[in-house]
């Protein structure tokens, strides 16, 4: 299938009546990925120019975490209420024995032999008037029993088109994430600052044993950067988007289980999440650097650097100007094992991979919370 049949697909999927029995805030969630899925979509088919295309597959991979993840979320409801109805049916299996017990009884008689009492007429009269009494209550309890055993059938049902379902988002998110590393290796138009001297850079992470001071030493590896710097961000302080979706897992100044504290939060996303720059900014650095693994630092206006440390996969040419929400690479890990989710809550669990966040402001560190928005917290 190709990347626009898949965004398609899964867009329609994600507007299914399957999605419709799910909670309400997933099904609305579930509704407006599918509805960007479609915008997505329109622009992917009409992009021209590396540029653009890279923007549209980045709206694209943003769509599909954002569809899926309305689908876990869905699914973990379906998954509770189906978990709490199993038990509920175990925990009543002598009263429903004793019930079908009843009804099959009640089947098995003829008519004559249910109306007639040995002691005689009145207590046939009796008999008969208990029976029409109870008559009534076993037949709701019946129902009622159908009714469960039903939904329970509907739920496991909507379980696995649910898990379908996000097994082809999974391939069209993978398809997308392709194209995009791939448009990633064609760009050539961007505007650039500088052009990175290898040499100097080289020496310069091998002369440094902290971030500090390699954030300090950047503008050695510069070579003919151009003057000027780009628009003040300070009116966006506390209002910039993450560069990932995820639960914040360590706070700046917290110890880690290592015993190490940084500056930095760390960022808890799921596996291949996407990293994008929130705001429009120079590439200072990208690549493997002392013990954060794959590292972007990104200056957005003079004075201050994005950190981004831990991915996996990493976009970008030193001395390049990034747009705003322009991809900057992906997390590392594998989303294929995400299909399953029968906790009713998400507690962060398959949220594997973690991005260091820190943000410099004249050479020293700072909250990075100050200048985030977050709507998630943990």
């Amino acid at each position: 299938m190709k990347p626009g049949a898949a965004l398609i697909t899964l867009a329609l999927l994600l507007a299914s009546p399957a999605s419709a029995q799910t909670p309400a805030d997933p099904t609305e969630a579930a509704r407006e990925a599918s509805l960007r899925l479609s915008r997505a979509a329109d622009a992917l088919s009409e992009a021209t120019g590396a540029q653009n295309r890279i923007r549209a597959l980045a709206e694209v991979i943003t769509a599909f975490e954002q569809g899926l993840e309305a689908m876990r979320a869905g699914l973990r409801g379906v998954a509770g209420r189906e978990q709490a109805l199993s038990a509920e049916l175990r925990a009543r299996e002598d009263e429903v024995a004793r019930l079908l017990g009843v009804l099959q009884r009640i089947g098995q008689t003829s008519g004559p032999l249910v109306l007639l009492h040995p002691t005689g007429a009145l207590d046939t009269a009796r008999a008969g008037m208990i029976l029409s009494e109870v008559a009534p209550a076993l037949d709701m309890r019946a129902e009622d029993l159908r009714r469960d055993l039903q939904e329970l059938t509907d739920l496991r049902r909507l379980q696995q088109s649910a898990i379908n379902t996000m097994q082809r988002g999974l391939e069209g998110i993978q398809q997308a994430r392709t194209s995009l590393s791939e448009a990633m290796a064609e760009r050539t138009d961007l505007p650039r600052r500088f052009t990175e001297d290898p040499v100097r850079t080289a020496l310069l992470i091998a002369s440094t044993e902290t971030l500090a001071a390699f954030a300090d030493g950047l503008s050695e590896i510069a070579v003919n950067e151009a003057p000027g710097s780009l628009p003040d961000i300070s009116g966006r302080k506390g209002d910039l988007p993450m560069p990932a979706e995820g639960l914040i897992l360590r706070r700046a100044g917290e110890v880690d289980a290592a015993g190490i504290t940084r500056p930095g939060i760390v960022l808890a996303t799921r596996p291949r999440a996407l990293v994008t720059t929130p705001a429009a900014a120079t590439v200072r650095y990208r690549g493997p650097l002392l013990d954060y693994g794959n590292v972007i630092i990104l200056e957005p206006q003079s004075g201050i650097l994005l950190v981004f440390a831990g991915l996996d996969v990493v976009y970008g040419q030193a001395g390049e100007v990034l747009p705003g929400g322009s991809p900057v690479g992906l997390m590392g890990g594998s989303d294929g094992d995400l299909l399953i989710t029968a906790d009713a809550q998400d507690t962060g669990a398959q949220r594997t991979e973690t991005l260091y966040i820190e943000v410099r402001q004249d050479n020293s560190p700072v909250d990075p919370l100050a200048w985030f928005k977050t709507d998630k917290e943990e």
